[in-house]
């Protein structure tokens, strides 16, 4: 058999039998869902927020809208500033309620 053929058979052979990873490729991992935010959604549309934050990604909302479209909010809209706000106070408060009963 020629050396040259054997070599590229070999070859092949290790090539196909490495093992792939299971990792995403950088590209993927590395993308932010937010490229773009609205800063006036309804308040009466919106039937889901969800909040990421995601490692190299700024701290992003999504809303679910009532149509089942989902939008970015920016994260700076008055109005989520309040609702966020309102929401942490609402866990401090829950939060201090469970410990006096303890």
């Amino acid at each position: 058999m020629d050396v040259k053929l054997l070599a590229l058979m070999a070859l092949l052979a290790v090539a196909t039998h490495t093992p792939t990873s299971k990792a995403k490729p950088i590209s993927l991992v590395e993308r932010c869902w937010c490229r773009s935010t609205l800063s006036t959604v309804p308040q009466r549309s919106i039937k889901e927020l969800k909040f990421l934050h995601t490692p190299n990604c700024p701290f992003q909302v999504i809303a679910k809208l009532k149509n089942n479209r989902e939008v970015c909010i920016n994260p700076e809209t008055k109005w989520l500033q309040q609702y966020l706000k309102n929401a942490i106070h609402k866990v401090k408060k829950s939060r201090r309620r469970t410990n006096k009963k303890n």
